[in-house]
C-alpha cells in the first residue's frame, strides 16, 4: 500500500484530482507561515491518501495533470523501493540509492522554482 498528501492549494483551479483506488484517509489544515515560500499561501491544506501499489502510476499521472505548475508545487509519494517525485506535467521515478535521479529532480524542481528548502523529500 502507497501513502501520500496533495497540499489542495496546489492543484490548479478548475483541476479535478479523482484517479483510480485512491482512499482518503483525512484532511487538515496547517499554518505554514514558518516555511512558506514567497508567494505561496501560509495555510495549506493537507489531503491524506493511500492506494494500492499497483496504482501508482495512474495517481502519478493524475497528479501531473492536476497540480499547478506556478511556485514549483509537486507531490511525492513512495511505492516499492522507488520515490514518485510529480510536478505539473513531469513525473520522476527515482530508485533507493540513485544520487543521479534525485539530483535530475531536484534539478528540475528548481527550474520550475521550488523552493529549495522544499526539495527535501527522503529516500
Amino acid at each position: 500500500m502507497i501513502t501520500g498528501y496533495v497540499i489542495g492549494e496546489s492543484l490548479r483551479p478548475g483541476a479535478v484530482f479523482t484517479p483510480r483506488g485512491l482512499r482518503l484517509r483525512g484532511v487538515r489544515r496547517m499554518d505554514v507561515s514558518g516555511s512558506a515560500a514567497a508567494g505561496q499561501p501560509t495555510l495549506w491544506t493537507l489531503v491524506e491518501w493511500e492506494a494500492d501499489d499497483a496504482d501508482a502510476a495512474g495517481i502519478a499521472d493524475a497528479l501531473a495533470a492536476a497540480l499547478e505548475p506556478e511556485l514549483g508545487w509537486y507531490a511525492d509519494f513512495t511505492v516499492g523501493d522507488e520515490r514518485v517525485v510529480v510536478f505539473a506535467g513531469r513525473v520522476f521515478r527515482i530508485r533507493r540509492g540513485d544520487a543521479a535521479g534525485r539530483a535530475e529532480a531536484i534539478a528540475y524542481g528548481r527550474s520550475v522554482g521550488t523552493p529549495e528548502h522544499q526539495l527535501d523529500w527522503t529516500e
